[in-house]
């Protein structure tokens, strides 16, 4: 039996490889910059491929099966996982194969609004929410979040107003877990967003491609857009690759809500030809045999997450962090260290810590960072230490370096 199957111990993957080892990747992670920063900016975790996976990867590899990805065993073992985790039984007639999460929000964009429609997004929000968005000849209206982090349903109100003006047809969004703040939205909060969205005739799409990503016990728990009363028109985006690390494996899926199957079924069929066979491959391995895998993940993520906040209060008291509920991403807080708008900047220059700026993720970004903790607890301890030490050598307001 391989290590992941039910019963079989997993040790914490993020315990896995060591920092030299990671170093001999080429992914964008660990090309981007110098081989003296530490990367902690874009999403990807230091680990390594589940078992499962792997030996899925691999039986295809050995088999020349390496052709055309089909949508059915995508669909059949994600509704399987969906069952066990969320309680939440997936139709596969409504259910798309799209190349991955990204560019499936943006089929689906197509086939619910035009140019020059709205798209309305909770900022701060993923960059590529704003540059997909405008790429596609689409308006970008912000509903910022609440100083809680949470979804604010009054500027959500009126940004939903905003976007339907002069007759426009528009879309929400919708970060689910929040990127970058790691908030988990509740099922209340989520039918009153599809009640808003019903009142204003704007159609939802749900990027929940960190939905695997919530720890158990922290009070929290994913649930998917489309079992909330009222969400039948709208679109779920999912995909296996940020919870079991397969970004260079691409596959997702999209799923229609019970009166959107019709939109859905407009989706062109070459569409589907952009995810990878082998990447489909990967991520029906992972939603089938992965969760004892992600178990592990989970524990060490939520081991991290502590860490952090107690390494910041240690190092830095001046961060303000809030222990996310969900991902495996941090949002800083770093106003107060007067770094400026960019504090990522200076701990690149000064701590040779990567870190994603906060201005790209759109109004509320200025001043804050991103910090990816899905890497090994010695590798965040030194990032942190390093990030202390850039702060001691920056020139002070009123003061001297």
């Amino acid at each position: 039996m391989s290590a992941g199957a039910p019963g079989v111990p997993v040790a914490d993957p993020l315990r896995g490889p060591s920092l030299a080892e990671l170093r001999r990747r080429t992914s964008m992670k660990w090309r981007t910059y110098p081989p003296d920063v530490l990367p902690l900016w874009v999403a990807e975790m230091d680990t390594l491929l589940a078992e499962p996976v792997a030996e899925a990867v691999r039986t295809a590899i050995d088999l020349g099966d390496t052709g055309y990805a089909t949508v059915e065993p995508y669909a059949e073992a994600l509704a399987e996982f969906a069952g066990r985790r969320w309680d939440w039984r997936i139709p596969a007639e409504r259910v798309a194969l799209v190349p991955d999460v990204m560019l499936g929000i943006v089929e689906v964009l197509k086939l619910v609004t035009g140019p020059d429609d709205a798209v309305v997004v909770n900022s701060p929000v993923y960059p590529p929410f704003y540059a997909f968005t405008e790429n596609l000849g689409r308006r970008v209206v912000e509903a910022p979040l609440g100083k809680d982090r949470r979804i604010d349903l009054g500027a959500l109100d009126e940004a939903f107003t905003a976007a339907r003006a002069g007759g426009h047809r528009a879309a929400f969004l919708l970060c689910s877990p929040h990127n970058p703040t790691g908030t988990v939205h509740t099922a209340a909060e989520l039918a009153q967003v599809a009640v808003l969205a019903g009142e204003h005739g704007v159609r939802i799409v749900a990027d929940e491609i960190h939905a695997p990503l919530v720890p158990p016990g922290t009070g929290a728990r994913h649930v998917p857009y489309l079992t909330v009363p009222g969400a039948g028109r709208g679109f779920a985006l999912l995909s296996a690759s940020k919870a079991w690390n397969l970004a260079g494996l691409k596959a997702a899926v999209a799923v229609a809500g019970e009166e959107s199957a019709g939109d859905l079924a407009l989706l062109p069929e070459e569409v589907s030809h952009g995810a990878s066979h082998v990447g489909a491959i990967a991520h029906v391995a992972a939603f089938r045999h992965g969760d004892p895998w992600l178990d592990a993940l989970l524990a060490g993520l939520d081991e991290n997450r502590r860490l952090l906040g107690r390494l910041l209060a240690e190092r830095l008291p001046g961060v303000e962090y809030r222990v996310p509920d969900g991902t495996f991403l941090a949002w800083l807080d770093c106003r107060a260290l007067g770094l400026g708008d960019d504090p990522a900047a200076v701990f690149l220059e000064r701590g040779r810590v990567a870190l994603a700026s906060g201005i790209p993720f759109g109004t509320g970004g200025a001043g804050h960072a991103r910090l990816n903790f899905a890497t090994s607890p010695e590798v965040l301890t030194e990032a942190v230490d390093r990030m202390a030490a850039a702060v001691e050598a920056s020139p002070q307001p009123g003061g001297r370096a």
